[in-house]
């Protein structure tokens, strides 16, 4: 389960949360939509622990996967190491297995720079469902990823997160991708 409960947050003093709560409960996705600018990020980023919302209650797992907007890869690693460094050497198995199953099996030696906006944005999914935390995060994940890989990657992404009753928040403002996860519609005003 993942809960803000009457959360406020500014940034210098401008505010971007009011008053704000959402509950995701266990096996459940939920999809923010909205303007840019509207707090969906910001949201995101208080849930992860990145930032610490100025007034009300997060409840949030200790162990949480997350995909960031920028697919935040290393270029002097390769995408095997880019994976391992977060993951861990024990998880060599899973990594390669993730990877195969996105197309990226015979990439595991490539640099970073070499591979297109979509793979890149395949890795970076791919490492935090590795990573195996008790929710998942997700900032725009599915952009850059052509149709089919876009399937592909939410079967991955119940498979190992909803149907194990883990919760999966997204921001996106693209409803098509809302529903690959069968997600809730949570609307900003």
């Amino acid at each position: 389960m993942l809960e803000l409960k009457n959360v406020s947050f500014s940034y210098d003093k401008e505010p971007v949360l009011k008053d704000f709560s959402l509950l995701v409960k266990a096996g459940e996705a939920v999809c923010m939509q909205g303007p840019s600018g509207c707090g969906k990020s910001t949201v995101l980023k208080i849930l992860a622990g990145l930032i610490k919302a100025d007034a009300g209650t997060v409840i949030v797992p200790s162990k949480v996967s997350v995909v960031f907007q920028e697919d935040r890869l290393l270029p002097w690693f390769n995408l095997e190491k880019n994976l391992r460094l977060t993951v861990g050497d024990e998880k060599s198995e899973l990594i390669e297995k993730l990877l195969k199953e996105v197309g990226l099996g015979d990439k595991l030696h490539s640099k970073i720079d070499d591979l297109s906006g979509g793979m890149k944005r395949r890795a970076a999914i791919c490492r935090a469902v590795a990573f195996e935390g008790d929710a998942l995060l997700l900032d725009e994940p599915f952009n850059g990823i052509d149709k089919e890989n876009k399937v592909i990657v939410a079967n991955i992404i119940k498979r190992e997160f909803l149907d194990k009753g883990k919760p999966v928040i997204m921001s996106s403002h693209i409803t098509d991708d809302a529903k690959l996860l069968g997600a809730r519609i949570y609307k900003f005003e």
